[in-house]
């Protein structure tokens, strides 16, 4: 490989994807990480502890001298081993610690001794984590202004603001990022990111089409200041308070077409794919019977009595023969009586936002055009 210099150039790593190798211990990958980032660890998570107790009480020299101790020769020869496939597999890459110190030198001289010479992220993953911080912060700024704003695709619940929003080039996903439908009964089969990895493919998403698009407007789905777990950073939450909306107006029929898609039809396989049929039912089950729990206060006792009926009865069915037909009239309730009221509650705090009202094909042919001009 021919010789490369250390990297400081965060802007570029993320708008080019650069594959990123992070030595970190895998509790602090866990906690947050970047999307092209492969974790290789220098030292698993006991070893961290042990050097960095050994680092505070006696120094820089003890710690090294303790790492050195516990990175026996087989450990070193799988880690060279494990770096250097991925050096191979990835020679446009870069390697960083948390801040670009002690462990990403030391695995760069392990990686050196097999021949290859990889480049460190100058500050590692703390200045990178610092750079996506301030670019969201500040893209979230620009995004309030006239010249380019951020439009808010709103509707009522079941209305396919997600669907809207994919169809949309210059859109990010707020509720893809965060792996998460939305509402009481969002939760999808696997888990959300960490909030930290929420906030850097949010970070990234957002850098891309700005810097693609500097003068067009973005677009995506109107959120609470929470989706699911996840919480959406503060700069981004103020802009999102003060943007124009665009509303998507759906029929009834159809939202319950939707909603009945979207959480029960398409949710149910992903339950049975990953645990299998019987145990993936049960999983469903409870996850729609509790989210219905969550909210029973809100539902007052009668109604949750009877969705609760009506649901068990239409998961039997579903499990049964596969039909999902008799979701519908519950969906149609908690529609109807439950989240448009609350929307409406919402429309009266929002006056004079609103710059567009119409169907899926008008919203998606407006904002294209709004896109180009």
């Amino acid at each position: 490989m021919a010789k490369r210099d250390n990297c400081d150039d965060f802007r570029t790593l993320f708008l080019k994807d650069i594959p990123l190798l992070d030595v970190r211990a895998p509790v602090e990958f866990s906690k947050g990480a970047f999307p092209t980032a492969v974790n290789i660890p220098l030292l698993d998570d006991e070893q961290r502890h042990l050097i960095g107790t050994r680092y505070k009480e006696q120094g820089q020299d003890a710690a090294i001298a303790l790492g050195w101790q516990l990175a026996t020769p087989d450990i070193q020869t799988q880690r060279i081993a494990d770096w250097t496939r991925h050096a191979q597999q990835h020679p446009e890459g870069y390697l960083y610690c948390f801040r670009g110190g002690l462990r990403s030198n030391l695995s760069k001289q392990l990686i050196a001794e097999a021949g290859i010479d990889y480049p460190l992220i100058t500050g590692g993953y703390k200045a990178m984590r610092r750079f996506l911080i301030d670019e969201l912060d500040a893209n979230s700024l620009a995004l309030r202004k006239a010249s380019a704003p951020l439009v808010l695709v709103a509707g009522r619940t079941g209305s396919g603001k997600t669907r809207v929003i994919q169809r949309i080039a210059h859109s990010f996903d707020l509720e893809g990022l965060a792996n998460h439908r939305g509402s009481a009964f969002g939760r999808r089969v696997h888990a959300q990111p960490a909030q930290i990895d929420f906030e850097n493919t949010l970070s990234i998403a957002v850098l891309k089409l700005r810097n693609t698009h500097p003068w067009s407007p973005l677009f995506t789905e109107d959120e609470g200041h929470m989706i699911g777990s996840v919480t959406l950073p503060l700069e981004l939450q103020a802009t999102m308070q003060r943007a124009p909306l665009a509303v998507l107006e759906t029929p009834f029929e159809e939202r319950i077409d939707i909603a009945l898609e979207e959480y029960v039809s398409a949710a149910r396989p992903e339950y049975i794919a990953v645990y299998g049929e019987e145990r993936g039912n049960e999983k469903f089950r409870a996850q729609i019977l509790g989210n219905l729990d969550r909210i029973r206060k809100r539902l007052g006792g009668d109604r949750h009595k009877q969705l609760h009926s009506e649901f068990s009865a239409a998961l039997d069915e579903l499990e049964l023969s596969g039909n999902a037909e008799a979701f519908r009239p519950g969906i149609a309730l908690l529609l109807r009586d439950y989240y448009d009221p609350m929307y409406d509650y919402q429309q009266t705090k929002r006056d004079g936002r609103e710059i567009f009202r119409g169907d899926k094909d008008d919203l998606v042919d407006w904002a294209t055009r709004t896109c180009t001009m």
